[in-house]
């Protein structure tokens, strides 16, 4: 049962994502991870890491690395959502929560229109 639990939290968070995957890379997509790139590199050449989804055992994390290096995208975070942060750009969940997956995906909007 927390198998699916989980599966449904992996599957809604990635449809979060994949809005942003037309303008980004797509480095895996598999049952427990879904991993974008930033579509064109650093002034090194390798490649900026802009967001991930990926499902362990107890839990799925939401990285969403702009709010890192934009941490104005966080100012208006409410407090439900701040626990659930785990670092500075990642997320935690072992369920679905309509309410703060609708915050993730305004923040993950606005972290892809600043990562452009």
């Amino acid at each position: 049962m927390k198998n699916d639990a989980l599966q449904t939290v992996f599957a809604t968070l990635k449809s979060i994502l994949a809005k942003h995957s037309s303008e980004r890379v797509v480095v895996e997509d598999t049952e427990t991870c879904y991993y974008l790139n930033e579509a064109a590199p650093d002034a090194k050449g390798k490649p900026i890491f802009f967001a991930m989804v990926k499902r362990s055992a107890d839990k799925v994390a939401f990285h969403l690395m702009p709010v890192y290096t934009h941490p104005e995208l966080l100012s208006k975070i409410s407090p439900e959502l701040k626990k659930r942060m785990q670092g500075k750009s990642c997320f935690n969940f072992n369920s679905v929560d309509a309410a703060l997956f609708k915050e993730l995906e305004r923040i993950a909007k606005a972290s892809a229109a600043v990562a452009k």
